[in-house]
């Protein structure tokens, strides 16, 4: 029972990504880069044709292709990136990156829902979560895996001492640099310049 509570404890450490993304992204414009844009009029959607870059603050998305639509009455703005694979990637408040990647990532930014479908993998901190599809509500902090047929999700938790193990040692203040004898010799006369 005590192992069941460490991989919970762990598994929603893992995707308590919300938590920690930048509240400041979702203020931010979306801007949209392709190589050329075809707009639907009649079914209210646009398509990017690729490389298609989506950048949001620190959100961005790489894609072949992309569609941007609305839902029905108001329902908010969804993109569709799709590409082999399209990636997703956000910095987060502490300053590490989180990033996921799928055959077609959808993104509904009114409700903050990322849905991941084919190959799907999101990952954080280098623990990671691979399936079939991956919905994650980054509003609610709700994340659901799932996987089709004889494949599995598999889930990848690296120890609490991974970052610490990852991190380079700041150097301290009093690290200076080495003089060698040529350089500065022990009573050589300071010279000034009068300007």
């Amino acid at each position: 029972m005590k192992q069941n509570n460490l991989l919970i404890i762990a598994l929603l450490s893992l995707i308590s990504f919300s938590s920690m993304a930048k509240l400041d992204d979702l203020k931010q414009e979306v801007k949209i880069s392709a190589a050329s844009q075809e707009a639907d009029i009649k079914n209210n959607q646009i398509i990017f044709n690729g490389p298609v870059e989506v950048t949001q603050g620190s959100v961005k998305i790489l894609a072949d292709e992309l569609r941007a639509f609305s839902k029905e009455a108001g329902g908010g703005k969804i993109l569709v990136a799709t590409g082999n694979p399209a990636t997703y990637s956000q910095i987060m408040e502490d300053g590490r990156p989180a990033s996921a990647s799928a055959k077609e990532i959808r993104y509904e930014l009114s409700t903050r829902t990322l849905t991941l479908i084919g190959n799907a993998t999101l990952e954080q901190a280098g623990s990671q979560v691979t399936g079939n599809q991956i919905r994650y509500n980054i509003a609610k902090q709700q994340l659901i895996a799932e996987s089709s047929g004889n494949d599995r999700v598999i889930t990848i938790i690296q120890p609490e001492n991974y970052q610490e193990e990852t991190q380079p040692e700041p150097k301290t203040p009093t690290d200076k640099p080495e003089m060698n004898e040529e350089s500065q010799p022990e009573n050589a006369p300071i010279k000034q310049e009068i300007k």
